[in-house]
């Protein structure tokens, strides 16, 4: 396929680094137009740089501010040049995690209005035309509400943009070809306990089981899988970028070895809309069949 398009939705920054990071170094390596979306700042994170720590919500509420900056050397690190803000930067403000005060906070994305949001990124789908979207499944990964809301929002604008009785306005209507969740396999995270495990470090999220964790889902439902490990070192130089946010040299991403390059440079997801690429397993390129 030539002119291939791929566009993911991501409620905070990191979380596109995190999940898709070596996804979207690969495909925009390979020459595809990859577009990254957004949808909040993330003003409501935990800051683990000492000295950033008065950008904190609760002292000078800056750390959304400095956290497009973040973004912007993270995309310049995977090679992704077309990022924007789901209706422009600071439109909807982090929710927090599930159950905290921050979720009735005016703004948040959590209490977005979903066909405002859903017009915001049916224009965006409508200017870029991807064949391919990707955004969280109706758990948002793990359950934080803004995630939860992309997903909403996500598949409320692809079925949107198809329509040409909506919002005409955004611009000429346009049918997403493969609509993807990301996804963690239960084997992958086990490996990483495992080897923490081995290694004698604290156990990844306190977990001795990947069937304690809030996240991960059973390896039979993913249907595909993206091997961009040759990509590592520019999802890694991305990770490194969401410096407030992410301790590369931590215990789950400081593994290393065959260990670390199979959990951080292969990267999963099921496919919730479109026609599987291949007749059996899973498929190693997001675009096939969306011909």
């Amino acid at each position: 396929m030539t002119d291939r398009r791929l566009l993911l939705v991501h409620a905070h920054p990191d979380d596109e680094t995190i999940g898709t990071g070596a996804t979207m170094a690969k495909y925009a390596a390979e020459g595809a137009h990859v577009t990254l979306v957004t949808c909040t700042l993330g003003e409501e994170g935990e800051i683990l740089v000492p000295s950033l720590a008065h950008l904190a919500s609760d002292q000078q509420d800056g750390l959304g501010q400095h956290r497009i900056g973040e973004l912007a050397a993270a995309c310049a690190a995977l090679g992704v040049t077309d990022h924007r803000f789901l209706g422009g930067p600071g439109r909807w403000r982090d929710s927090g995690m599930m159950g905290t005060p921050q979720n009735d906070r005016p703004g948040c994305f959590w209490r977005a209005d979903l066909d405002e949001a859903s017009r915001a990124l049916v224009a965006v789908i409508r200017e870029v035309r991807p064949q391919v979207v990707v955004t969280y499944d109706d758990n948002g990964g793990y359950g934080h509400p803004d995630h939860i809301q992309a997903h909403r929002v996500t598949v409320a604008a692809v079925e949107q943009a198809a329509d040409p009785a909506y919002a005409p306005e955004t611009g000429e209507p346009w049918t997403v070809a493969k609509l993807y969740w990301t996804a963690f396999p239960k084997s992958v995270l086990q490996a990483g306990i495992d080897h923490l495990k081995a290694s004698g470090q604290t156990n990844f999220f306190g977990a001795d089981s990947a069937d304690d964790l809030p996240f991960g889902i059973p390896d039979e439902q993913v249907t595909t899988e993206i091997d961009a490990r040759a990509h590592l070192d520019a999802k890694v130089a991305a990770m490194r970028a969401h410096a407030s946010q992410i301790s590369v040299d931590g215990p789950f991403f400081a593994l290393s070895d065959n260990v670390g390059q199979q959990a951080m440079g292969r990267e999963f997801y099921v496919l919730a809309k479109g026609v599987r690429g291949v007749a059996s397993g899973r498929e190693p390129d997001v675009f096939g069949g969306a011909e």
